[in-house]
């Protein structure tokens, strides 16, 4: 599995059958996306104050395009690498979402239910 960080508003515009097609797919040519013990990165640099985000949970089998590992984008030292997709994500593929709200200091951190699995 791996996890794309997603306003509320633009998954729910995703109908069931569809394809999500994040900004950075038509800006860079693929959709970021991290493992568990990495999300909080890109959310701690990325969305500070956002309170209006999902975790997409995926399942790389259901995928159609190529995922590769990658620095992160843009890059920053010390970053391990990322899972970047390299076309839009079916709505099939994403088997779970979970709020993603940052905690009280401002940070992100995975949730329970993510943890817990």
């Amino acid at each position: 599995m791996i996890l794309h960080i997603c306003p509320l508003a633009d998954w729910a515009a995703v109908p069931r059958g569809g394809e999500y097609r994040a900004a950075s797919l038509d800006e860079v040519g693929f959709i970021h996306c991290s493992e568990r013990g990495t999300v909080h990165l890109p959310a701690d640099r990325l969305y500070a104050g956002r309170t209006d985000l999902l975790l997409l949970e995926i399942d790389l089998a259901r995928l159609d395009a190529e995922v590769r590992w990658e620095p992160a984008d843009p890059p920053a030292p010390g970053m391990p690498w990322f899972p970047h997709l390299y076309g839009p994500l079916p709505h099939a593929a994403v088997v779970a979402t979970h709020p993603f709200p940052p905690s009280s200091d401002g940070s992100f951190r995975l949730p329970e239910a993510l943890a817990a699995g």
